[in-house]
């Protein structure tokens, strides 16, 4: 993706979001952050790529809720102009817990944002994106995670689960979309260094599972920024369909 074409990252206020935005901008790229609930970190962040030179806006809504979604591209398109690359990155995770002792609220929420969520963006990136429909073209990309093929028992299976319908989306919609000029890809970060691991009731886990890694430590946003900003720009044009692992070869 050349300079000056703008991007869109859900759940960018915080964590992996943050590192992918702040690259992206750093690239040149004008970038749409949007944010459900941490509104200060979303618009700290605009302020800081501003402060560096950079262009970007941020868009409160729910990933989960079409008409938020709508409303997101149409305002990031107004800020930015036409989108050029999204990354779906939103997604939530609960507390450890066995299949057997989770509430319906719970799966449901999470099969809302991480997967509905997931498709709602990827269905409006095809929208506007698509050539066919008089779009532009380039990049989408997931944020999947390495326990879509681990399963992670004992944990939240939930989560995993919702992680592995992201991957399929990845397969079969770079198949659909290939012919519209849109490349999807998915990446699988593996153990990161990032708040999400506290809200899930584990504040340590990262360092304490990642020392396992053979690597022998766990990943950081930015590692994780630099693939995925590798697959929205033109280097990787030749790049669709692919799960990218992150994961310090765990």
């Amino acid at each position: 993706m050349s300079e000056g074409q703008a991007i869109l990252v859900t759940g960018a206020g915080r964590g992996i979001g943050r590192a992918i935005a702040r690259l992206a901008a750093a690239r040149g790229w004008p970038v749409g952050v949007n944010y459900l609930h941490d509104e200060r970190a979303a618009h700290a962040l605009v302020e800081e790529i501003a402060r560096d030179g950079g262009k970007a806006v941020a868009l409160r809504g729910d990933v989960a809720d079409e008409d938020d979604v709508a409303a997101m591209f149409d305002g990031a398109e107004r800020a930015l102009g036409p989108l050029r690359g999204v990354v779906a990155n939103a997604g939530i995770v609960a507390p450890a817990a066995r299949l057997v002792d989770m509430s319906v609220e719970r799966m449901r929420r999470m099969f809302e944002v991480n997967i509905l969520g997931v498709y709602l963006t990827a269905r409006e990136a095809a929208r506007r994106m698509a050539t066919t429909l008089d779009g532009g073209g380039k990049s989408l990309v997931l944020i999947s995670s390495t326990a879509a093929r681990i399963g992670s028992p004992n944990l939240y299976v939930d989560y995993a689960g919702s992680k592995a319908a992201v991957d399929a989306l990845a397969l079969g919609l770079s198949k659909e979309l290939a012919a519209d000029g849109v490349r999807v890809n998915s990446v699988r970060p593996g153990l990161i260094d990032t708040e999400i691991h506290a809200r899930g009731g584990e504040p340590e886990r990262a360092f304490r599972i990642g020392a396992t890694t053979p690597m022998g430590r766990p990943g950081t946003p930015d590692e994780v920024a630099e693939a995925v900003v590798w697959l929205l720009s033109d280097a990787a044009s030749y790049v669709t369909g692919a799960i990218l692992d992150v994961a310090g070869g765990r």
